[in-house]
C-alpha cells in the first residue's frame, strides 16, 4: 500500500522525489490499512510518544563557515580554546597546541581550493566567495553526559563525511549544554568540483540521525520541528546568545565586583529590536503582532494534524496514547510574536521597578 503522511503546511520534495513537508510533518509516515484507515507502526508510535512526552530535543545547526584560510584557522583556534583543547580529526589524530589549526589547514590543502583565490569583497559588500568549510554544532540539553555526546558525534561525522570530506571536532563542556563543534571541508577529497551543500532537508535528516545515535548511547533524545511542538519562537544566532549570556553574567555580579570592569557589548540586533518595540509602545504606532496571522494559521494546521494522529491512534486501540496527544495539544502555549513577548516582558519589568522606586523615595530623610 502507498505510504501516507499526516502533515500540515506546504509540501516539499523528499530524497526519493515523493511529496514531503519539510517543516510540519508530525510523524514520518503512516500506512493506510484495510478500509483506508491511517495506521502507525511501532517506530511512528514511539516518535509520537517521545514528542508528546517532551523528550529532550537534539540540536544540529550550521553556525557559519570560513571563506579563506585565515578564517578557518581562527575558528579552529576558537573551538580549540587557543591550544587548550585537543582537536580530533577524521584520521583519529589529536593535534593540540597553538599550531594545531595551521597544521590541520595545511593537511587539508585548503590553499588548492579554487574559491580561495577570489578577491575579498569591498567593505560593506556581501561576501560571495564559496565557503572552504562548514561550521556545524551538535548539541544536547543540560545534564546530558558529555562523553555520550562526543561518542554520538564521532559516529555522526564518520557516517556522513568519512573518506569524502575532511573534518575535525572538539567537545565543549564550558556551558550547561554539552556540544561538539564540527568543522567540515566543503570540497570532496577525491572528486574535484563536488562540494558539500547543506539544505533544510539535510539539517532535518541530520537532526533525526543524531537523535537516533544519542538513543543508541542510552540517552533519551528526539528530533521534531519546533512548530510541531507548539513553539513559535525562533532560536537566535550564536553571536546574539553569547552577547546575552555575557550581559546576564555581568548583571548578576555584586556591585563591588563590577567596579573597574567594562560592561559587555550589547547585541546590536537585540538593541534595534527593543528600540522598535519601545517606539511602538510609546507612539502607539506600528504593530507588535506582525506575522501573527501566518503563525496562527500554521498552529491551526498543526493542531488539525495532531487531532488526526489522535483519531488514528484511538482506532488502533491506543487510547492512552491518543489521550496524551490531546493533552499535549491542549497545553500548547498561545501564539505570540517575538515583539509582543518582548513588550510584555518590558511592561512586567517596569511594574516590578515601580514599588522599588516608591520605597526608595519613602525611605529618604523627611524634611520638616
Amino acid at each position: 500500500m502507498p505510504e501516507q503522511s499526516v502533515r500540515a503546511g506546504k509540501s516539499g520534495r523528499g530524497p526519493a522525489g515523493a511529496p514531503r513537508d519539510m517543516t510540519l510533518d508530525i510523524v514520518s509516515y503512516g500506512r493506510r490499512g484495510p478500509g483506508g484507515q491511517l495506521r502507525f507502526g511501532t517506530e511512528q508510535i514511539a516518535q509520537i510518544q517521545r514528542t508528546v512526552g517532551r523528550t529532550p530535543e537534539v540540536m544540529v545547526k550550521v553556525s557559519g563557515g570560513g571563506r579563506d584560510i585565515g578564517g578557518v584557522e581562527a575558528h579552529l583556534r576558537y573551538i580549540g580554546r587557543h591550544g587548550k583543547l585537543p582537536i580530533e580529526t577524521d584520521e583519529g589524530l589529536m593535534p593540540q597546541g597553538r599550531g594545531a589549526p595551521k597544521e590541520i589547514t595545511a593537511d587539508w590543502q585548503l590553499e588548492l581550493c579554487r574559491s580561495q583565490y577570489k578577491p575579498r569583497p569591498a567593505p560593506g559588500q556581501k561576501d560571495t566567495r564559496a565557503k572552504l568549510v562548514h561550521n556545524i554544532v551538535l548539541s544536547m540539553p543540560a545534564g546530558t553526559p558529555p562523553d555520550k555526546v562526543l561518542a554520538a558525534a564521532r559516529v555522526f561525522a564518520r557516517e556522513n563525511f568519512a573518506l569524502q570530506y575532511r573534518y575535525a571536532m572538539v567537545l565543549h563542556t564550558d556551558q550547561p549544554h554539552p556540544h561538539v563543534h564540527l568543522v567540515v571541508k566543503c570540497e570532496h577529497e577525491f572528486e574535484p568540483g563536488r562540494r558539500l551543500y547543506i539544505r533544510k532537508d539535510t539539517l532535518r535528516q541530520w537532526r533525526e540521525q543524531f537523535a537516533t545515535l544519542m538513543r543508541e548511547q542510552g540517552v533519551a533524545a528526539n528530533a521534531t520541528p519546533r512548530q510541531v511542538r507548539g513553539q513559535t519562537r525562533k532560536p537566535y544566532r550564536d553571536a546574539i546568545h553569547h552577547r546575552l549570556r555575557a550581559l546576564r553574567a555581568f548583571g548578576q555580579l555584586p556591585p563591588s565586583d563590577r567596579t573597574g570592569l567594562r560592561p559587555p557589548k550589547t547585541s546590536t540586533f537585540m538593541r534595534a529590536k527593543l528600540e522598535s518595540v519601545l517606539q511602538a509602545l510609546q507612539t502607539k504606532r506600528g504593530t507588535l503582532d506582525a506575522g501573527k496571522d501566518t503563525m496562527q494559521r500554521t498552529r491551526e494546521e498543526v493542531v488539525a494534524g495532531w487531532h488526526a494522529v489522535a483519531d488514528a491512534l484511538r482506532n488502533q486501540g491506543q487510547a492512552e496514547a491518543a489521550n496524551r496527544v490531546e493533552r499535549f495539544v491542549a497545553r500548547m502555549p498561545a501564539v505570540q510574536t517575538d515583539a509582543r513577548r518582548m513588550a510584555d516582558r518590558w511592561r512586567e519589568t517596569e511594574r516590578s521597578r515601580t514599588p522599588e522606586r516608591a520605597d526608595a523615595h519613602s525611605s529618604g530623610p523627611r524634611v520638616r
